[in-house]
């Protein structure tokens, strides 16, 4: 398939999950791709061209400018932008968390989506046509969930960031939103279910969502995110959630 044929994309936390779920779903409809990582993402999939590949430590903003800049350079222009990159370590008791490890997940999941908004907002500006934001969120935003207190406390950031990035930038042609994508099947996963009950008390509820494998694919996620994305006209709601996958077709 070709709908999206000329159109680029750029994921961040593209090396595994559903960054690599996103960025495969992706080049199938095809788009060209900037994909970044801390570990520089391989494209195991086909698509019309190479991504463009780096290693970016998204709480660097001048490392991340430079790679919108290599894709830029490559592929002309950026039509969207998904900021995946996120993590969810470290999982207990606020009050017995490593400050480090609380300090570094807020770098990640709330500078590092920060400084990536930023930079994509600069460049929608540079150039007529527009541009989609999407940063990727969490039903954590909203709900509370003992032992996770810094990842819900990320989220909620990213909600709040991007409303007020859609009122700053929507006259200058950037659409932007922040979705949650549901539960994906992913490491992130793994690890919550991994946990005890005594540093995380919902970990029953993972495990029989993981019995009954009542996930969203990632190629579903893709395909909603591109529905919103590039709906017409644009949608108000900045916040939003993706549908769940209808049973049959959640082991795909």
């Amino acid at each position: 398939m070709d709908t999206y044929a000329g159109r680029v994309a750029v994921i961040t936390g593209a090396s595994r999950g559903l960054g690599a779920g996103l960025a495969a779903r992706f080049a199938e409809v095809g788009f060209r791709l900037g994909l970044c990582a801390r570990t520089q993402p391989r494209a195991s999939f086909e698509s019309v061209d190479p991504p463009e590949c780096a290693s970016v430590d998204v709480t660097d903003h001048a490392a991340v400018k430079r790679f919108c800049d290599r894709v830029v350079d490559r592929f002309g222009q950026i039509d969207l932008w998904v900021n995946n990159a996120g993590l969810l370590h470290p999982i207990g008791p606020l009050r017995s968390a490593d400050p480090e490890d609380a300090a570094r997940l807020m770098a990640v999941n709330v500078t590092g989506v920060m400084h990536a908004t930023a930079v994509f907002a600069d460049h929608v500006r540079s150039h007529p046509g527009g541009g989609v934001l999407i940063n990727m969120s969490s039903g954590a935003a909203t709900t509370p969930y003992a032992g996770w207190a810094p990842y819900c406390a990320s989220k909620a950031a990213v909600d709040q960031l991007t409303r007020t990035v859609a009122l700053e930038e929507r006259e200058h042609g950037l659409a932007a939103y922040a979705v949650s994508p549901g539960l994906v099947d992913t490491d992130m996963q793994a690890l919550i279910r991994s946990t005890t009950p005594e540093n995380f008390p919902a970990v029953d509820r993972f495990l029989q969502i993981k019995e009954s494998d009542a996930f969203n694919s990632p190629a579903w996620v893709a395909d909603q995110l591109l529905a919103l994305a590039f709906a017409v006209p644009a949608p108000d709601q900045v916040v939003v959630r993706i549908p769940d996958q209808p049973a049959p077709g959640r082991a795909q």
